[in-house]
């Protein structure tokens, strides 16, 4: 089998993500646990951790060899924090002005909610609830960093370009997010006009930062700088930190999640230019 992987990588990476997809869809629209006391849709991250733990035995690979590697974790957490609270805070600044603009007096709380397209995701406050929010997104960041750019990535160089690797691993983790725009559809909360929309919409957005974090890889050759952006992204930005005002709750949030992450694209890939130019590698 591993002689099989490695012959057609994209193929056992299509192989790999519709199974893995599958369990996504069936959790999110079928078993609902992000409906739940959980708060969280996490039985599909725990089955892709044991997927990965099973490809990489099959490929006789180490967690290291995907970017799970010791040396220099915490400057890499570190960069990967400091990046996403840079960008965030200037996406919350911008999205103060401009609900004053539109007359509002915004506050910023915190309490904890599942994602929700359509605004009506359950208001959870407690410190459990907060540390099964941030139990949750670590597993997250573990799952999702250590498949799309760990082992797809890591798969698709052997036998593809640099960048033919980046951009296919990051078409994949924007497909990955279609799932959420079908549950509301199923549910009647979308037309099939707006589930086109939003899931087209979803495939750049997440692509775009697929592509961040696998240039945040490239340039740490660690997984931990792109795992720190992935989860103050997930966990704080969206679940945590909240600004609410007399009329709702976060009804700017894709603003804010659209400005931080193309800020801290265009970060990231300055970076990159001027470390390739430095390294005289491929940007």
């Amino acid at each position: 089998m591993r002689e099989s992987i490695l012959k057609n990588t994209a193929k056992a990476c299509g192989v790999i993500f519709c199974a893995l997809i599958a369990v996504h869809a069936f959790e999110a629209i079928v078993l609902r646990t992000d409906e739940t006391v959980f708060g969280e849709n996490f039985i599909n991250k725990l089955f892709g951790i044991f997927v990965l733990w099973l490809i990489l035995r099959i490929l006789q690979w180490k967690w290291n060899d995907i970017g799970f590697s010791g040396i220099g974790f915490a400057r890499n957490i570190a960069r990967g924090f400091l990046l996403a609270a840079a960008a965030f805070s200037a996406a919350y600044a911008a999205e103060f002005l401009v609900l004053k603009i539109q007359g509002h007096t915004a506050r910023l709380d915190v309490f904890t909610t599942g994602f929700s397209l359509t605004g009506a995701a359950t208001v959870h406050r407690g410190a459990g609830f907060i540390l099964m929010c941030v139990f949750f997104n670590v597993i997250n960041v573990i799952m999702e960093e250590g498949t799309f750019r760990g082992l797809f990535y890591g798969l698709l160089k052997t036998d593809h370009s640099v960048r033919a690797a980046v951009l296919i691993q990051a078409l994949l983790f924007g497909v990955w997010h279609v799932v959420t725009p079908l549950h509301n559809l199923i549910d009647g909360d979308l037309d099939a006009a707006g589930f086109a929309g939003l899931s087209i919409g979803y495939i750049i957005l997440a692509g775009i930062m697929g592509v961040k974090w696998a240039l945040m890889y490239r340039m740490t050759g660690s997984l931990y700088a792109g795992m720190a952006d992935h989860f103050f992204n997930n966990c704080i930005a969206t679940n945590l930190l909240h600004l609410t005002t007399e009329s709702g709750t976060d009804e700017l949030m894709i603003v804010r999640v659209l400005i931080a992450q193309l800020l801290s694209f265009f970060v990231v890939l300055t970076a990159r230019k001027i470390h390739a130019r430095k390294s005289s590698g491929p940007v």
